[in-house]
């Protein structure tokens, strides 16, 4: 097989309100619209089939979790072996009762499930009360090798530390990733995080000389809305496609030998000095 020189991504960008069922329905329409328009691989949001739960501090919403695998992870490795397509399908994770992960499945082209991917930084904060639903990750960071090139994907919160993409890069990734669930600060009124977000993320790509790929849920669920605003950049930080704040589904081209070219320019792994960042290990530095 020749080398994959271009591939074309989607982000399902959706509200995430109704019955769990009727969800899955529409992300499946998603998938399919998207691939029927030329998408090779396509990543659904944070939880997808749920509204954000975390919320509320409530113990019956555990229930919300599924083992693995699950139907709804077996429903969507067949759709990703019938469509022929790289699919990224966070999932509420229960390893074993009491011990749930915010994670993430990807299936290649060919239905295989590559492997999973649990949240490794967990927020708590007004109506974010995730410390009290997710365990901390334990598989360490991923990168996949699909049918489409090696991707590597974490998890919202995870999107905001810079290590998190480093490891992910240098592990070989040429995409991150980024399926989140962010929106209104409710102790904060008035304030968006949506520039801080982009900003983030697209740093994050340029430090590694990689795509990004960072897709939000949109719509106003409890007492939070989410802003949507999913968008993917190149390695050096252009903005390639940018959805606003409805459900759609976003594409982008991306032409791979800009990793490449952007770290022929910009020699940000060639010139790491490992040997002086021991330090980062601890919590502070005195």
């Amino acid at each position: 097989m020749p080398p994959i020189t271009s591939v074309r991504v989607a982000l399902v960008q959706m509200n995430c309100s109704g019955a769990r069922e009727t969800v899955r329905d529409r992300a499946e329409a998603h998938v399919r619209q998207a691939v029927s328009d030329g998408a090779q691989i396509v990543c659904l949001q944070e939880v997808f089939d749920a509204t954000y739960f975390p919320q509320q501090v409530a113990t019956e919403r555990y229930a919300l979790a599924e083992p693995l695998p699950s139907p709804t992870t077996e429903r969507f490795g067949r759709l990703a072996g019938e469509l022929g397509v790289v699919l990224i399908v966070p999932v509420y994770e229960e390893a074993q009762p009491g011990v749930y992960f915010n994670s993430v499945v990807v299936f290649d082209a060919d239905g295989r499930d590559l492997g999973k991917y649990r949240k490794t930084h967990i927020p708590d904060g007004p109506q974010y009360h995730e410390k009290f639903y997710f365990t901390p990750g334990d598989l360490g960071y991923k990168t996949f090798a699909t049918r489409f090139g090696p991707i590597g994907v974490a998890i919202c919160w995870d999107e905001w530390f810079p290590e998190v993409a480093r490891i992910m890069a240098l592990q070989g990734a040429q995409i991150l990733f980024y399926p989140s669930a962010i929106g209104s600060e409710p102790d904060r009124p008035g304030y968006s995080s949506a520039e801080a977000w982009r900003t983030v993320i697209r740093s994050h790509g340029i430090a590694n000389g990689v795509f990004v790929a960072a897709v939000n849920r949109v719509g106003t669920e409890e007492a939070m809305t989410f802003y949507g605003e999913s968008f993917v950049s190149d390695p050096l930080g252009e903005v390639l496609a940018q959805a606003d704040s409805a459900e759609q589904v976003l594409l982008a081209d991306l032409p791979l030998g800009r990793v490449r070219e952007a770290r022929e320019l910009l020699h940000f792994l060639r010139d790491r000095r490992i040997d002086t960042y021991e330090p980062l290990l601890k919590r502070t530095i005195e």
